[in-house]
């Protein structure tokens, strides 16, 4: 029996247009709420961005945002795991030494921040994943901790970058979704075990759990459901991760498969 159906929004439950169907997401989620399952969207957004996309049907849904380092749910945050900010600061350096011309977002509780020289085609491409941005001079004036670092690369290096923060294994997690993005958290703070501490909270197991996703970062998250489903578009090493394939993000998978799951559930009964 599902009770609870978490998804990846990039690539996954959103269109190629960074969009979903308003309407047939509504008729899902009033389905959803009669049966009594919870919805998830396990993301690299921003929270804030998460319930905008949502609108009025955010106030429904679980939000593991900001690269599954924080929970959020009818506004407040039940979860949180931070990036200390001396680590932080070094993973910074670190990053502005292998290259000048990617965009590094350091996010902290309150905001999203860029640097001032961040082109406008970029800070464009930014603001698709987080709402609240604000432009910073220098990194270094921050006292606050990180909630991640993450970089955008435009030039699609993010799998050579990567190597170079082998030194940080230790401390943080560390993973390159696709060429163009990296995402870095506190130490064994990811998708997995985020979903877990949101499975305890609502005493749901990974039976009774149903997951989406397409991209590097989602492999943890396919191991925290027993029905896990790969879209058609994922990478090579998520369908061979996941349980299932199902149809692509451009196909509206993710609501098509709930439908499809939920009937046959119901004509097992």
């Amino acid at each position: 029996m599902i009770k609870l159906i978490i998804t990846d929004l990039d690539g996954t439950f959103l269109n190629s247009h960074g969009d979903f169907d308003r309407q047939h997401f509504k008729k899902v989620s009033q389905l959803l709420e009669q049966k009594g399952i919870a919805f998830a969207a396990c993301t690299g957004k921003q929270c804030e961005r998460v319930e905008e996309l949502f609108g009025e049907e955010a106030a429904k849904i679980w939000i593991l945002g900001d690269s599954a380092t924080r929970i959020k749910h009818q506004g407040e945050y039940v979860f949180e795991s931070l990036l200390p900010n001396a680590l932080g600061q070094r993973l910074i350096q670190q990053l502005e030494q292998v290259a000048d011309d990617h965009v590094i977002i350091a996010c902290t509780p309150t905001a999203a921040y860029i640097k001032e020289t961040t082109n406008q085609e970029n800070a464009k491409k930014v603001r698709g994943s987080y709402r609240v941005v604000k432009t910073v001079a220098s990194y270094q004036e921050f006292q606050e901790d990180f909630v991640k670092v993450t970089v955008y690369d435009p030039k699609l290096r993010c799998f050579d970058t990567v190597k170079h923060l082998d030194s940080f294994a230790e401390e943080s997690y560390i993973v390159a979704s696709e060429a163009a993005w990296i995402d870095i958290t506190n130490q064994g703070v990811h998708k997995g075990t985020t979903v877990a501490k949101l499975q305890e909270q609502l005493a749901v197991s990974k039976e009774e759990t149903m997951v989406f996703g397409d991209g590097l970062n989602d492999s943890e998250l396919m191991a925290a459901g027993t029905y896990s489903f790969a879209m058609k578009n994922a990478f090579e090493e998520i369908k061979e991760a996941a349980a299932f394939v199902t149809r692509s993000n451009d196909e509206d998978g993710v609501l098509r498969t709930i439908e499809l799951l939920l009937a046959l559930q119901e004509s097992n009964h």
